[in-house]
Order: structure tokens, then sequence, then C-alpha cells
């Protein structure tokens, strides 16, 4: 089998960048030459077997994070976005997003943030004269996508944050005899909201009709909030986020993952995921968390030097809405909209309770095993409204036996894939009979005599 070649320069200036170390003292560390040391950080050579030696010996660097994946995240990212009609002239071709992605990750995510800024002058046009008007107005990305795109590009995980929790779990102390160390009362209301903290007083006041789940996840969360606010405050001022309505939403976004953390440890979880072969059941029994929780937690085991399974994860509404989406594979998911409507987490609306498996295979030919299961959250009344979601979990297939769920599925059939694709925009399948709007790269013929199942035809 062929040994596939490594081009990292991005990586290699980074690394080198964080070090302090000139392109001269790097290569002589590195043991190799100057000029090769420059061609391979400009993606002119590969990372040769010897690079990738000398930079776990040298400097403990993690090699997996070589390939990781910042560039297809960006090149899909990039697809996505130049599929707005606002871009009339012929796409740049595949080739060239990887090469731009690869060679210049910063312009790559410079451009995106200017083609997020135009999306929402765009979606406020209607409003244009009023923001005009105002001393304050300016153009800037939408907070709540600025913070996304953190979590994003951090693999969603993050490693302080991560090993704090981790620490205070080791403790063994009840989340709620932490809280009353800090000299916060709980008390519990079935009118009230969730979660509702009075600083003044330090009562910490959570919703009775909550799950039990529910309220130890928030009341870790809590305790985050007032314990770890240094940390937190100091992951914050390392982002460097544009308004103070983005750092609001990232704190609380750190705040859950501390809860996350804290509720299911890193090396715990990994363990009982590893013996439990991931049986999303068996976890959320052994850790007292929801379905949701766990499958959100197994998409952020990414910890350099004890990786578990690289899965994607999305919460989906029943309007085909993307409200959670995270990958640490190669399936990148779309930024603005819906998923692909043959994926397998739109169906799992039709049969609650279940789990559904899938699958699937991507237009690029990367094979994945999804699994798909619809989750409910009561108000806890009988007038209050019921939130109905689906959620989405899988991995490439090639680890699809470290899975109970693939159990007895015949991945190594070509017909049993599903063509799934990520926007239609960029998708270039010909035939699919879901199609909502043509394909970006390719053009379309129209016979006004024929009618098939799309009234074009796809070139």
């Amino acid at each position: 089998m062929a040994v596939q070649k490594i081009y990292a320069g991005a990586k290699l200036r980074e690394l080198r960048a964080r070090l302090s170390l000139t392109q001269k003292a790097f290569a002589g560390q590195l043991g190799v030459s100057l000029p090769y040391l420059n061609q391979m950080e400009n993606n002119n050579r590969p990372v040769s077997t010897s690079v990738v030696l000398g930079l776990a010996q040298e400097f403990g660097f993690d090699v997996t994070e070589l390939q990781s994946g910042d560039e297809a995240r960006l090149v899909g990212d990039m697809r996505e976005a130049l599929a707005d009609p606002v871009f009339t002239g012929d796409a740049p071709q595949l080739a060239d997003l990887r090469l731009a992605a690869a060679n210049a990750p910063s312009l790559a995510r410079a451009f995106l943030d200017l083609h997020a800024a135009y999306r929402q002058t765009h979606e406020r046009l209607a409003s244009l004269d009023e923001a005009l008007g105002r001393e304050d107005a300016r153009l800037a990305p939408s907070p709540w996508e600025e913070v996304r795109d953190f979590f994003h590009y951090c693999d969603n995980y993050i490693d302080a944050v991560d090993r704090a929790a981790e620490r205070f779990a080791s403790q063994g102390q009840p989340v709620s005899a932490a809280l009353a160390g800090l000299g916060v009362t709980i008390q519990l209301d079935a009118k009230g909201p969730l979660r509702h903290y009075d600083e003044t007083t330090k009562t910490l006041t959570l919703s009775s009709v909550a799950a039990p789940a529910t309220q130890a996840f928030q009341m870790l969360l809590q305790y985050a909030l007032i314990a770890q606010a240094p940390l937190l405050t100091a992951t914050l001022d390392l982002a460097r986020f544009q308004s103070e309505a983005a750092r609001s939403i990232a704190l609380v976004g750190l705040a859950n993952y501390f809860a996350g953390a804290a509720l299911m440890p890193y090396g715990a979880f990994l363990t009982a995921a590893q013996e439990a072969r991931h049986d999303l059941e068996i976890l959320s029994a052994h850790f007292g968390a929801s379905l949701e929780q766990i499958a959100h937690r197994l998409s952020t085991m990414q910890r350099p030097g004890a990786k578990g399974i690289p899965f994607f994860f999305v919460r989906v509404d029943q309007a085909g809405t993307i409200t959670k989406r995270h990958s640490a594979t190669t399936l990148q998911f779309a930024r603005y909209g819906g998923a692909c409507p043959l994926w397998n987490v739109h169906a799992a609306f039709e049969t609650p309770g279940q789990f559904l498996r899938q699958l699937a295979e991507t237009p690029d030919g990367a094979r994945y095993f999804c699994l798909a299961r619809d989750v409910s959250k009561s108000g806890g009344a009988f007038d209050a409204p019921t939130r109905r979601y689906a959620i989405g979990l899988g991995c490439e297939v090639r680890h699809a036996d470290a899975l109970v769920y693939a159990d007895h599925m015949d991945s190594g059939s070509p017909e049993a894939y599903a063509p799934i694709g990520i926007s239609c925009r960029i998708c270039d399948r010909k035939g699919c009979h879901q199609r909502s709007v043509p394909p970006l790269e390719r053009q379309l013929r129209v016979d006004p005599h024929q009618r098939g199942v799309l009234p074009y035809q796809v070139d």
C-alpha cells in the first residue's frame, strides 16, 4: 500500500513561530538543511520521515497534528462560501482551494471572515438606514458565528479547560458540596428558568422539573463560572473575540465545555467508551449524562497523545437546520442552512426512540458510518412546548469495528453506501433526486421538451 505524503508547511511554520526559532536554528535541530526546510514550509516537498521523528523527539510534537482537519475544514468552508451567487465568475478549482488552505490558511480565514461579513450585511439590508444612522455602526461578524468558528478550528478540544475539569472530577467531591464550599445555596423551583444564579445572595436556583443529568450539568456549569473564572478569562483573552457579545457567548460555551468534561473526565471516559464499544446508552448510564451529552463528548476526544476515534457530531431541528455541528473527521458540514436530505439524521424524527444506522459515501469517495437518534426535551408541563431534535454521530468506516452499532453491517459492499453530500451547491452528483439547486461547478442543459426528476440535466 502506498504511503501517503504529508504536506504540512503551515503546521511547520506555526510550530517554529511558537518556539521563536529561526529557520536555520529549526533546521539544525531537525537535522535537515535550510533549503530543505524552506521547501517543506512552502509545501514544495512533503515532510520526510526523519523530520517527523525529529518533531516528536526534539519538541514532543504530536505528529498526528500534521494531518489535522484544518485544511479540510477550510476547503469545505471556502467551497460553500464560493457557492454564494454573489460570485458570478468561474469558481476556483478544488486543487487551487487546497493550495490556499495548505499554504495560506490565514488568507483563507480572512476570505471567510469577509464573506461572513458580507452575508450579515446583506441579511440586514432591510435595516441598513437605521444602522448607518448610528455612530457605532460598523461591519462585524455575527458573534454566534465567531464563537462557533472558534470551537470549530480548535477541533472542539480546549486542552487547559479539559484538564482542569478532569482534575476537579478526580477529587471525587460532589458538585453540590463544591458549590457549598464557595458559599452557594442551591434551591429548586418548578416555575423558574432552567438555571438562575443570584450573585448578591449566592443562590443557585435550578428547575425542579429538569432531569437529574441536566441539573448536575447546570451545577457544574455554574461552578465553572465561579471557581474557574480566571482560567476561562485567560482563554477568552487568547481568543481575541471582536465583540463583547461574542466574548459572553464564548464564556458560556467554555463553561459548558468544563461541565461536560467534569461530568465525563477525559481519561475515564475514553477508557469506558472503548470498553463499551461506544454504546451511547451504556455510557449514559455510567456517567449520568444524556445521550446528546455523550455523543457531543465523543466528538471532543482529540487530546494530543491520547486521541479517541475522530467523530463528527451534529444536532438538527425539525426544519433540517443544523443547530450544533462539529467534525474531527474529513466530513465537514454546511456553515449555512441544512444538511443533505439523504442523510439518516432526518429520518430519525420518523422513528422516535430508535437508533438508525447508515453507511454513507460523500462525492470525494470517503465512506462513513453514521448513527442517528431523535431526542426530545420536555417543557416540564402539559401545556409547555416540547423541543425535538435529532442527533447524528459518525466516523470514517475504517473505525466502524470499534462501534457496537456497526456490527453485522455489510461495509465491504459498495451497494451498501448511501450517496450523501454536504450542500447541493458544492455537491457534484449528477443524478440526485433530492437536489434543490444546481451544483456550482457544473454546466446545465435544459430541454423544454423533456422533464425528468429535475427540470435540467447536469453535465
